[in-house]
């Protein structure tokens, strides 16, 4: 097996494998030559980066992915996420992280290199993915197959950022710095932002970051976007689609529209309470696994499903002459991903008096305030259309009110009470100190 080919479709969503990557696009409406910093040093296009380090990091990506959908998952319906976009958008911002922090976010996110291979491991890793997506290019000219991840970060205009910080951005993720003004114009900023992911993501993807989420103490949000689009090798005929029972974990049933494939050599799995099979795209670096527990057991196989177990699912398939049948899907999910990671260990970012993001400037005091993310994906007889996006939000610690001018130069009453029943205890007056 391909040292990526694991990551590619190990991912329980499988968007996480569905990546390339491009500058931020050179239309953004609020990029001109004052609105725009980057390091000088150019993106690292053969990162000095062994195999193991690459594979290293697609292992920790997937322990996160699973960690973040046992968070996750206690919600009701269907659940769409990316965890690579997820991964990408906090790994920027924990190149501004240090001290205890930078510790609690490495933990968080599953991060096991050291942070001097960790950032040439992620450019390393998303080239490689690149790559695929062009020798398809270059070898299925009509495969209607389609790829993009972009990154940017937004900042308010006149920082001072730290060099290094913009080093590793431009030299690893191939991003600079939009400047806007959350100061004078936080709305103006927020829907600026929401362009640019509409814009990277096909339109898939509209108000990422909602009203209100950026106010005049924001001070940064590292955007992520993605979209993929990826025709089936073994495509479903649209004529044998057929409205049929879908079987729900409460007991009852519901009717879907179900395609049926004929028979295709497939990847194939099962075991005692699962079956699994792998749908490949046009691009044969690409592909879709489904994994179904047997309903009675659904909640435990997922509740227990480890990067060891899944790894072992996929490493043992074998091929076989499959005929399926499975649904079409077209759902969409919102997370504030916050409580998430603060419940793997991350609190501390959100903390103002605790976080140390001195690494991006040490002009002022910043903390996490949000970390959204929004997903969408649409299966059918042709294949498949995903996209999502993820923005962290990074804010000021809110400043102190103006204190207010009080001088007690006439007579007052006073009261010494119990607070916790609110007994007075004394109470007088003064007239005359």
């Amino acid at each position: 097996m391909k040292p990526l080919y694991i990551f590619v479709i190990c991912s329980l969503i499988l968007l996480s494998a569905c990546s390339g990557i491009v500058e931020p696009t050179k239309t953004s409406p609020t990029e001109n030559n004052d609105s725009y910093s980057k390091s000088n040093l150019a993106r690292v296009t053969a990162p000095d980066i062994s195999i193991d380090s690459i594979q290293q990091l697609a292992d920790d990506n997937t322990s996160f992915a699973l960690l973040f959908y046992d968070q996750v998952r206690a919600d009701e319906g269907n659940i769409i996420f990316s965890p690579i976009s997820l991964s990408l958008a906090l790994a920027m911002t924990l190149a501004g992280a240090e001290t205890t922090t930078e510790q609690a976010m490495l933990n968080a996110l599953q991060f096991s290199l050291p942070e001097s291979n960790l950032y040439p491991a992620f450019n390393a890793l998303l080239l490689a993915i690149n790559q695929s997506e062009q020798e398809n290019l270059e070898n299925n000219q009509d495969s209607n197959f389609q790829l993009n991840i972009a990154n940017s970060i937004w900042a308010q205009s006149g920082y001072n950022y730290q060099q290094a910080f913009l080093d590793i951005l431009a030299e690893n993720f191939g991003a600079g710095v939009y400047n806007v003004d959350y100061k004078q114009a936080p709305e103006a900023a927020r829907e600026a932002i929401n362009q640019w992911v509409e814009e990277e993501t096909q339109e898939k993807i509209k108000e990422l970051i909602p009203s209100g989420a950026i106010n005049d103490l924001t001070r940064l949000v590292l955007a992520n976007a993605i979209y993929f689009k990826g025709a089936w090798r073994y495509q479903f005929d649209a004529s044998d689609t057929v409205e049929a029972p879908f079987y729900l974990l409460n007991g009852s049933k519901t009717n879907v529209d179900m395609m049926k494939m004929g028979s295709e050599r497939l990847l194939y799995n099962h075991g005692q309470n699962f079956k699994a099979v792998s749908l490949p795209y046009m691009s044969p670096d690409f592909a879709m696994t489904i994994v179904m527990p047997e309903l009675d057991s659904f909640n435990e196989f997922e509740s227990r499903l480890t990067p060891e177990i899944l790894n072992t699912i996929i490493s043992n398939m074998y091929s076989e002459q499959v005929e399926l049948e499975m649904p079409k899907f077209d759902f969409e999910t919102t997370i504030n991903a916050k409580t998430a990671l603060k419940n793997l260990g991350m609190e501390e970012a959100f903390i103002a008096e605790t976080a140390d993001f001195s690494g991006i400037t040490e002009d002022e005091d910043l903390f996490i305030t949000d970390v959204l993310h929004k997903a969408t994906i649409t299966v059918d007889e042709e294949g498949t259309e995903a996209a999502a996006a993820t923005a962290v939000i990074v804010g000021l610690k809110s400043m102190p009110p103006e204190p207010i001018s009080l001088k007690i130069d006439q007579p007052f009453m006073f009261f010494i009470q119990h607070q916790p029943t609110g007994s007075i205890l004394f109470m007088g007056r003064v007239t005359q100190p």
